[in-house]
């Protein structure tokens, strides 16, 4: 019997991911409610040690020898992220993160990343496709999972910090979980971003009929059923990251954190459920940074962790969100309790839905179909 040695690829662009669902955020919400359950099971592995590592970043020093090696600017990234993903998905993958702020000058996103699917088996490639869409979707579709879990069924009022890009794709999975939602109250630093957002938002969900632009942190949280702070800005210091203060935050309210944040001492003390994405991802970060750790990954999930470390907190006070969805930990119990969840990202997300758009592209014979060889020249 001849060997069939032929590999053959599909190559998506970014329109290519459009038209194959990537932009489709209830169904990325419903994706990322199986990757928890498989999550929680255990049926997964990302790098490190505890195979829960966020990634790989090339890092670069203050001063160097060499006059053109790239300086330490604002969100200089170059990144792999790579997980496998069992259940019904049965792939692995790598997304390349690569990043700089300075982009921005230049007409570009601050990231521009692609993503390679593999098979699990050969490790042949399946597709490599354009990524922004995959993980800004992906990066969103996370606090809407755990909106259907944590969020009052009533919520009716966003708070959002950050119109931008994370922005967008957060309001858009709380709509998809909390479709009643009528009122939106949004703070942004630049002009054109809240132009932006107000454009999407008159065009996307025409039911929102309240859309208030305010002046501070407080009137983000104040009287909002659900808040989150999708900003940027310089990391380092948390006294200078945007506060959730408990005497802001109405009773009943889920809050959901993938940007840096600082909390009061009300906000991290008892009476305030604390919910991770996956404890394990914060477990495997504070293995790889200095510490403090909020100081250099300011989401406050790193606050948690420091705090711990401190003997300021009991890692028993910290929930998992798999374990919710899972249903082996209570979701909302009643309509009073606070709930914050910490959004890190993880490559995993990544994995299961470059599962389903390639799914998709496959099944409507969207993308360009490459050759890697008939017959590898070594073997």
């Amino acid at each position: 019997m001849s060997e069939n040695t032929k590999i053959d690829f599909i190559y998506l662009s970014e329109p290519d991911m459009i038209e194959a669902g990537v932009t489709d955020m209830s169904a990325c919400v419903d994706t990322m409610e199986e990757m928890f359950v498989l999550l929680h099971k255990g049926d997964y592995r990302m790098a490190g040690p505890n195979s829960d590592s966020h990634g790989a970043m090339i890092t670069f020093p203050e001063e160097s020898p060499f006059p053109t090696m790239p300086k330490p600017t604002a969100d200089r990234r170059l990144m792999a992220m790579p997980a496998y993903l069992g259940g019904d998905f049965q792939t692995c993958g790598v997304k390349w993160y690569g990043s700089n702020i300075a982009n921005r000058e230049k007409g570009l996103p601050r990231s521009i990343l692609m993503f390679i699917l593999n098979d699990i088996d050969t490790g042949a490639p399946l597709a490599y496709m354009s990524a922004n869409l995959l993980s800004a979707y992906r990066t969103g579709a996370i606090p809407g999972v755990g909106a259907r879990y944590l969020a009052r069924k009533d919520a009716k009022v966003i708070g959002l910090l950050g119109p931008g890009v994370m922005g967008k794709t957060s309001v858009a999975s709380f709509m998809a979980a909390r479709p009643n939602i009528d009122t939106i109250k949004v703070k942004g630093r630049g002009k054109a971003n809240l132009e932006s957002f107000l454009a999407w938002i008159k065009e996307e969900y025409p039911q929102i009929t309240n859309v208030k632009v305010v002046d501070s942190d407080e009137d983000v949280v104040r009287d909002a059923d659900i808040v989150t702070y999708c900003n940027s800005g310089e990391v380092g210091d948390p006294s200078k990251y945007p506060i959730v203060k408990r005497e802001w935050v109405k009773p009943g309210a889920y809050l959901a954190m993938p940007a840096s944040c600082m909390l009061d001492d009300g906000m991290s003390g008892a009476g305030v459920r604390k919910v991770m994405d996956s404890i394990g991802l914060y477990e495997a970060w504070y293995e790889e940074v200095p510490k403090p750790a909020h100081n250099v990954i300011p989401l406050i999930g790193m606050r948690f962790m420091d705090m711990i470390a401190d003997g300021l907190m009991s890692k028993d006070e910290l929930e998992d969100l798999g374990a919710i969805v899972a249903g082996d930990t209570p979701a909302r119990q009643n309509d009073d309790e606070i709930i914050i969840m910490s959004v890190g990202g993880m490559p995993v997300e990544d994995v299961a839905w470059a599962t389903r758009i390639y799914q998709n592209a496959l099944e409507k014979g969207i993308g360009v179909k490459l050759n890697l060889w008939d017959t590898p020249a070594l073997r």
